[in-house]
C-alpha cells in the first residue's frame, strides 16, 4: 500500500517537497491556504547552481528561459562611477517562474486552494489534519512547508518564533524597456551595488511579465536594505493611510503614497543617479520587514517542517529557494533510503537538515550584522559591524560561489 503524505503549504517549499515525494511512490495531496494561484505573487531571485540541479533531478526542463546570465557584478558611488567590479556568472530568475515549473508538473487534482488548517491530531503510524471548514484527511506524514509565518509550526512547536533583524528591504521591478538606451547599456545585464552608509542597495535583471526573459521584455529587480527600528518606524511603514495597523507586513497596494514618496526621494538623495532612475520609474515599491529563524527539531512524530518554515535564512545568502528545493530532495531521499521506516527516514531528514539550516541563518546573520548594527550607538559596534568591505559584500551577497557541501560537513 502506498504511503500517504500531507504538504501545507501550496508555495515553492510545499510543491518542491510533494513532487520529490511523487516521485519515491507516494500518494501525495497539497494543501494551500491563499484562494487562487500564486503565480502572480513574488519577485526576482538568485539562483545557484545547486536549485537548478534540483529541478533538473525532478526532470524538469532547465534551459535559458529560466532566468537571465549575469556575468558581471559592479558597485556604483554616490556619482554613479563603478568603483569595484568582478565576474561573477549567474542565473537571475523570478519565483513565479520556478513556481510555474513546479506546479504545472504536480497533479492538479492533488492541489486544493483555500484549505485552512487548524489541528493536527498525531495518532499510531501517522497524523490526522484537521481544516478550517472541518474536513479531515488522515496520513502516514504531515509536511509543514507553509512558510515564515507557519501554521504547522505555530500548532506543534508555538515558543519557535520568527525574530526581527532591524531592516526592511525595500523591493521592486522596472521594465527593461521604460530604461534610458545609456542606462541599459551600462547596467541592464549586471548585478549592481550601491552602498550609502550603512545601507545596501543591490539591483539586477530577472525574467519580466509573464516570466518573459526575452531582450526588451526583460525586467531589472531592486532590494534595498534599510535599518528601521520596530517601536516607531516599521508600525508607522505598516500603517495605512486610514491608520489601520497590519503588524508586521502591510500589502503592498496599502503602502501609503507618503512612504513610496519618501523612499523614492531617498534614493535620489543617497544611491547612484542610475539606479535612483530605476527606483522613481517602479509603480509599486514595497517593503518586507527582515527576520530569521531557527527550529531546534523539524521533526515533531509524523510532522515534518521543510523551507522557511523550518529555518529563515536572511535573504543575503540568497539561499530561501535552492535551501527548500534541497530540504525537499533530502527528505524524500531519507525516507526512500530508510526501506519502509518512516521514523528512521525522519530521523536522517532532521539531522542532516537541521544543521545546514543553522550554518545558512549564521551566515545570514553575519552578512547582515552591519545593517542591523545601525540601531546600535557608534560605541557598542563591534569592528566586524562598523566596517564594510565593498569587495566582500560584492562576491558574498547572493552569490551562487557558496560551499554548500562545506555547510553541511
Amino acid at each position: 500500500m502506498r504511503k500517504k503524505a500531507l504538504v501545507i503549504g501550496g508555495s515553492l517549499g510545499g510543491l518542491f517537497a510533494a513532487n520529490w515525494l511523487r516521485a519515491i511512490g507516494w500518494d501525495v495531496s497539497v494543501f494551500e491556504r491563499a484562494e487562487d494561484d500564486l503565480a502572480s505573487r513574488g519577485a526576482g531571485i538568485g539562483t545557484h547552481t545547486e536549485l537548478l540541479a534540483v529541478l533538473r533531478r525532478l526532470g524538469l526542463r532547465v534551459d535559458e528561459t529560466i532566468g537571465v546570465n549575469v556575468q558581471t557584478r559592479i558597485c556604483l558611488d554616490h556619482a554613479g562611477r563603478i568603483t569595484h567590479q568582478a565576474r561573477l556568472p549567474q542565473f537571475m530568475s523570478a519565483w513565479a517562474l520556478i513556481y510555474r515549473l513546479l506546479k504545472d508538473a504536480f497533479p492538479p487534482e492533488h492541489y486544493h486552494f483555500g484549505a485552512s488548517l487548524a489541528r493536527i491530531q498525531p495518532h499510531a503510524g501517522g497524523v490526522t489534519a484537521v481544516f478550517a471548514d472541518g474536513a479531515t484527511e488522515r496520513a502516514d506524514l504531515l509536511v509543514g512547508a507553509d512558510g515564515i509565518r507557519s501554521t504547522v509550526r505555530e500548532l506543534i512547536a508555538p515558543a519557535i518564533q520568527p525574530r526581527y533583524a532591524g531592516y526592511v528591504a525595500w523591493r521592486g521591478v522596472a521594465d527593461e524597456w521604460d530604461f534610458p538606451p545609456e542606462t541599459h547599456a551600462e547596467l541592464f545585464e549586471k548585478y549592481t551595488f550601491c552602498l550609502p552608509d550603512g545601507e545596501m542597495m543591490l539591483s539586477y535583471p530577472v525574467p519580466g511579465r509573464n516570466n518573459d526573459t526575452r531582450p526588451g521584455r526583460r525586467g531589472y529587480n531592486f532590494v534595498w536594505y534599510r535599518p528601521t527600528d520596530h517601536r516607531e518606524q516599521l508600525p508607522r511603514l505598516c500603517t495605512d493611510a486610514s491608520g489601520r495597523y497590519h503588524g508586521m507586513a502591510i500589502a503592498p497596494p496599502l503602502i501609503r503614497a507618503e512612504a513610496i514618496a519618501q523612499i523614492k526621494a531617498d534614493a535620489r538623495a543617497l544611491l547612484a543617479p542610475q539606479i535612483a532612475g530605476i527606483v522613481a520609474r517602479t509603480a509599486q515599491p514595497f517593503f518586507q520587514a527582515i527576520f530569521d529563524l531557527e527550529s531546534p527539531s523539524l521533526v515533531y512524530g509524523r510532522v515534518a517542517l521543510l523551507g522557511d518554515a523550518a529555518f529563515v535564512a536572511r535573504p543575503h545568502v540568497g539561499m530561501g529557494v535552492t535551501k527548500a528545493a534541497l530540504d525537499a530532495e533530502q527528505l524524500a531521499r531519507a525516507l526512500a533510503g530508510a526501506g519502509g521506516d518512516i521514523d528512521a527516514g525522519l530521523a536522517a531528514y532532521d539531522h542532516d537538515r537541521r544543521r545546514f539550516g543553522t550554518r545558512i541563518v549564521e551566515r545570514a546573520r553575519r552578512l547582515g550584522a552591519y545593517l542591523e548594527a545601525q540601531l546600535k550607538p557608534p560605541s557598542k559596534r563591534t569592528l566586524q559591524e562598523r566596517r564594510r568591505d565593498p569587495a566582500m559584500v560584492m562576491r558574498e551577497i547572493g552569490s551562487n560561489a557558496v560551499d554548500l557541501e562545506g555547510l553541511t560537513a
